[in-house]
Formats: structure tokens, C-alpha cells, sequence
């Protein structure tokens, strides 16, 4: 899986890229069909708040969550939560049309 990250008016730590790689590997547990993933990271100065947004590729969808929390490390763990709650919906549903597809056939 490839991981790109990068930020908007914000300097990316070997801290936040180990937190980002770490929240990554453990998706991949749960789902190993992923090819990349695409972290931005932004501090929105007017709300006073920090802004994480990722970008999914799997094999057969493009999944994209955002979160926003006044600690990044909350949010970068706000984001992964909704990344890998899309990543089991996806999941589930191509399973269950899988084995309809094989129902179908028989």
C-alpha cells in the first residue's frame, strides 16, 4: 500500500507520520485489498481547529473521510474510525453480493 501524506499550514512530524502508519497497518488487517491511501492534514486558523481528510483506494471503490477535532492525533483517530467503518460496510456488501452471485448460479 502506498501512503502518501501532506499538509496545509502544518508540518508533518515524524510523530503524526507514525500515528498515520500505524492507524494504516491496522486497516490493512482488517482489509488487505487496499492499494493507497491519501492523508491531508490542515489547520483551519479561523475555527481554531484541526482538519484530517483521507482517501481510500481499494480494489473496487475510492473511499473518502474527513474529521475535524482540536487535537490533530484526535482527529487523525476520528478519521480512521470512519475509514475503517466504510472499509467493513464495503466488505460486508461485497460478500453478501458474492455469495448472491453464486446462489444465482446454482
Amino acid at each position: 500500500m502506498q501512503t502518501q501524506v501532506s499538509g496545509h499550514q502544518i508540518e508533518i512530524t515524524p510523530a503524526l507520520r507514525d500515528k498515520i502508519d500505524a492507524r494504516g497497518e491496522r486497516l490493512l488487517r482488517r482489509f488487505d485489498n487496499v492499494t493507497s491511501l491519501n492523508v491531508v492534514l490542515e489547520v483551519e486558523k479561523n475555527r481554531l481547529a484541526n482538519r484530517a481528510e483521507a482517501t481510500l483506494a481499494t480494489g473496487g471503490a475510492i473511499l473518502h473521510a474527513d474529521a475535524v477535532h482540536q487535537d490533530m492525533y484526535a482527529a487523525i483517530d476520528a478519521l480512521f474510525d470512519k475509514l475503517a467503518a466504510q472499509v467493513r460496510r464495503h466488505k460486508d456488501k461485497k460478500a453478501t453480493h458474492d455469495r448472491d452471485d453464486i446462489r444465482n448460479l446454482a
